[in-house]
């Protein structure tokens, strides 16, 4: 009997969750101890780790202010690190322009034609203005010299004038030669030209020995012709703004211009840019050296001018101009350099002064 009780005792049990059963009064008496003991171990470890409310409250706000000035902090290194706005450059004025113009060493012809053609324009917009008739006007100009007389820094000044005026919306100058303009292939010059053509508008094209478009008259096979078509057909259609710059050589640039009637047309403005005199290379080559803050001994200074003579009276169709006496400039400080780095102790006096044999030396370079 005792073992069908056991039995049934024993399958009641696995049928409910283990735990489910006491077997005496003292196994439960066991059991409600250790529920106590787990509560109140529960309640002290609660009581240990929990901070006051204030504390939790001074805790919080303490967190808050960390974090806003974790992030003020950011805000002030990305600001940091933020490239600073460069402020826009004012432009140039016309009475500073036309100074700009009067400070060029020479070119005094260049510089009365600039000012009459700055004044012709001008009055041209007041007659506008009074609703008074022009007759039409071609600003496309033709500058004939030598290498070295200044015609890209005159067409630059130029390009600035115009915008200052008016004449022009930009005012860039884009330089280019034959090879800016002219491709290795049929139907590639049209498009050459005419991106270079483009990058110009609202300023000054100037090309730079232009009469190498048309080497051959008659020839047909040069792409340079096709290069002047391109041209002349843009300055036709871009007339009110873009103008045009070729220069060259003298005798060139007279051929050039004579090779096409609608060259002849469009460019009706000539400017000559004579050689520099002695006078003023050297004049050009104090500038030079004043403002490398290099000092020339009474010596050098003789030799210098004796060196600008000879070469100008020796000159012909090649000759520099303000091209050599940047080079003999740049010579001059080469050699300065050798014979400085020679000495111990240098000065402010060893490397400002340029001796007669620096010029001397630099002369045969």
């Amino acid at each position: 009997m005792d073992n069908n009780k056991n039995e049934k005792r024993d399958l009641e049990r696995s049928l409910k969750p283990v735990g489910a059963y006491l077997d005496s009064l003292s196994d439960f008496a066991d059991l409600l101890g250790t529920i106590k003991q787990a509560e109140t171990a529960a309640k002290e470890l609660l009581e240990e780790t929990a901070a006051p409310p204030r504390e939790k409250e001074r805790s919080a706000k303490s967190s808050d202010r960390d974090d806003e000035e974790n992030a003020s902090e950011k805000d002030r290194d990305s600001a940091q690190n933020e490239p600073e706005e460069e402020p826009a450059q004012k432009e140039p004025s016309l009475e500073e322009l036309l100074e700009k113009l009067d400070e060029l060493v020479g070119l005094e012809k260049i510089k009365q034609n600039v000012k009459s053609l700055i004044n012709y324009v001008k009055i041209r917009k007041l007659r506008e203005e009074k609703e008074l008739p022009n007759p039409p006007l071609s600003l496309h100009m033709v500058f004939m010299g030598n290498p070295g007389t200044g015609k890209t820094t005159v067409a630059r000044i130029l390009s600035e004038l115009y915008r200052a005026i008016g004449v022009l919306t930009k005012g860039q100058l884009v330089e280019v030669d034959r090879s800016g303009l002219v491709a290795g292939f049929v139907g590639q010059t049209a498009i050459k030209t005419t991106e270079a053509i483009n990058s110009a508008l609202g300023g000054i094209l100037f090309i730079d020995e232009a009469y190498s478009l048309a080497p051959d008259v008659g020839s047909g096979n040069d792409f340079g012709r096709e290069a002047i078509e391109t041209l002349l057909k843009m300055m036709e259609d871009h007339r009110d703004d873009l103008i045009v710059i070729v220069a060259g050589y003298s005798g060139q640039m007279e051929k050039f211009i004579t090779s096409n009637p609608g060259l002849e047309s469009r460019f009706n403005r000539y400017f000559i840019f004579e050689d520099y005199n002695s006078e003023e290379l050297c004049e050009i080559f104090s500038s030079m050296c004043a403002k490398s803050e290099y000092i020339l001994t009474e010596d050098a200074e003789g030799f210098a001018r004796e060196h600008f003579s000879e070469i100008y009276d020796m000159r012909d169709e090649n000759f520099g101009n303000a091209r050599h006496v940047r080079n003999f400039f740049e010579n001059i400080v080469s050699v300065h350099s050798d014979r400085v780095s020679a000495l111990e102790g240098h000065t402010r006096e060893d490397l400002t002064t340029v001796l007669r044999e620096d010029l001397e030396n630099a002369a045969i370079l």
